[in-house]
């Protein structure tokens, strides 16, 4: 196993790079085929999410649309509980089919707020894609319509996801060891 170097903590790899894409084309082939001739519109919670909903879309084969909204929730390792809405959605959404595209859902917090928030803006539909899911870290039962992994409740970084805004360059996704 790889072991790295993040500011003051060692992670170890535990997904590699292909096997997150190989999920990735799976979710978005999965996706196409749902939201076929519906047009939707992808909305990626940053800054985590970035790199997963690059390669997200790039292999979505249906029109659609981006846009991004920022909610942060975390403080250096931990969830806080709260969630500060840092940048808002800039799309008209009444009558689209969205879809929230999340790096990860623990506590289910997050997305709960962002689906309640956006149900006000009359979509057509709201849709939850996540890169990965921690079912045993999870306080508020929320829909996930499109998952790419389930994952332990371990701290984790890479592929877009930091540690205190760090580590997100990193190709694979390693686990605090």
């Amino acid at each position: 196993m790889t072991k790295i170097q993040v500011k003051d903590k060692c992670f170890a790899v535990s997904i590699p790079e292909a096997e997150i894409l190989r999920q990735v084309r799976r979710v978005a082939s999965d996706i196409s085929r749902d939201l076929e001739g519906k047009e939707p519109l992808f909305l990626p919670v940053l800054n985590g999410a970035f790199m997963f909903a690059a390669d997200l879309v790039r292999n979505v084969t249906i029109p659609c649309e981006v846009s991004f909204i920022k909610l942060a929730s975390y403080a250096g390792m931990h969830t806080t509980g709260t969630i500060r809405e840092v940048i808002g959605l800039a799309k008209d959404i009444t009558g689209r089919h969205v879809v929230i595209v999340e790096d990860v859902i623990d506590s289910g917090i997050t997305i709960a707020h962002m689906i309640e928030t956006l149900r006000q803006h009359n979509p057509a539909s709201i849709s939850v894609c996540a890169l990965l899911v921690k079912p045993d870290a999870l306080k508020v039962q929320v829909p996930v319509d499109y998952c790419c992994m389930e994952i332990p409740n371990d701290f984790i970084v890479g592929y877009g996801l930091d540690y205190d805004g760090y580590g997100r360059n990193l190709k694979d996704i390693y686990t605090l060891a």
